[in-house]
């Protein structure tokens, strides 16, 4: 299979599991499991995952001393920061709200790809953006988008882990390119473990594990396995094979996963309305990845 159509599928793939976990963590948060206990559980499971595969897949040789300090910094930037921004500020602000922020990820993406990396940005790219967020916005009802009071700190924390979460897709290239992808995810969630323990340590020990429905269970299994595990894995894959504007525009087709999800589940019905900003979406991802050659 064609290096290029294996990037598209790994990010699509990231893109379906992350728009599922909007419908499937919700049934477990924040009934059975708190934010940020589901924080630490989901990096533990993640970290151990990882951990096991670099063992058996991995040949390649460990980080170079002077590596260690741009692993603590994606750790921070990807895994530790930026889950703690969204899951407490998603508790202050609305899911529109939130929805719409995390839209910003991408356009950050290009700013820190153009600087930091000197990626070239085409009319093309920049324009297959702009499309794809106008048809995400007008997805998840970006009209009803109200910064208030009492939402504002929520809104904040959002925005600031879409800031950080594009820092990392950007920064996490350099290393990406030097080593294999499960080894820079490995340690970023090693790191990454140690920051989010004492904010998670608590809220995990609260959790009835012995009197958790089996739903409860599988939801656990997706959020962990499938949201974490999964999509940095897949995401690491293609920033090692693609440049970092194409791994953000993906981002817009979460919206768009994620309601086509709740409409097959029963939760939503098809309008024309949402048809036709689906197909906005897949083509301003189209114009802004397209290309003879990644």
């Amino acid at each position: 299979m064609r290096t290029n159509l294996k990037v598209h599928l790994a990010l699509f793939m990231v893109s379906l599991l992350y728009g599922a976990t909007f419908t499937i963590a919700k049934i477990a948060m924040p009934l059975y499991i708190k934010p940020f206990g589901f924080i630490l559980l989901r990096v533990i499971v993640a970290t151990v995952c990882i951990f096991l595969f670099h063992r058996v897949y991995v040949k390649g040789k460990l980080p170079d001393k002077q590596d260690i300090i741009p692993l603590i910094i994606s750790a921070i930037f990807g895994v530790a920061a930026n889950m703690l921004f969204f899951f407490k500020g998603l508790a202050i602000t609305t899911p529109i709200n939130a929805s719409v922020l995390m839209l910003n990820t991408p356009i950050f993406v290009v700013i820190f790809a153009a600087v930091l990396l000197k990626e070239k940005m085409s009319w093309q790219k920049i324009s297959g953006i702009v499309i794809a967020a106008i048809g995400a916005l007008m997805l998840i009802g970006g009209y009803r988008l109200k910064f208030e009071e009492a939402t504002i700190w929520g809104d904040i924390f959002v925005s600031i882990n879409a800031i950080f979460f594009a820092f990392y897709l950007v920064y996490s290239k350099k290393l990406l390119v030097k080593y294999h992808p499960l080894t820079v995810t490995l340690f970023s969630f090693a790191f990454g473990l140690i920051m989010v323990l004492p904010f998670g340590l608590n809220q995990a020990l609260e959790i009835d594990f012995l009197h958790l429905p089996f739903t409860i269970w599988l939801c656990i299994a997706f959020v962990t396995f499938g949201s974490t595990f999964l999509t940095y894995v897949l995401n690491a894959y293609a920033l090692k094979n693609a440049n970092s504007s194409l791994v953000g525009s993906y981002i817009y087709l979460q919206p768009v996963l994620a309601t086509l999800i709740a409409i097959f589940s029963g939760k939503d019905l098809l309008t024309l309305e949402k048809f036709t900003s689906m197909l906005v979406v897949f083509a301003g991802v189209f114009l802004a990845s397209y290309r003879k050659s990644i």
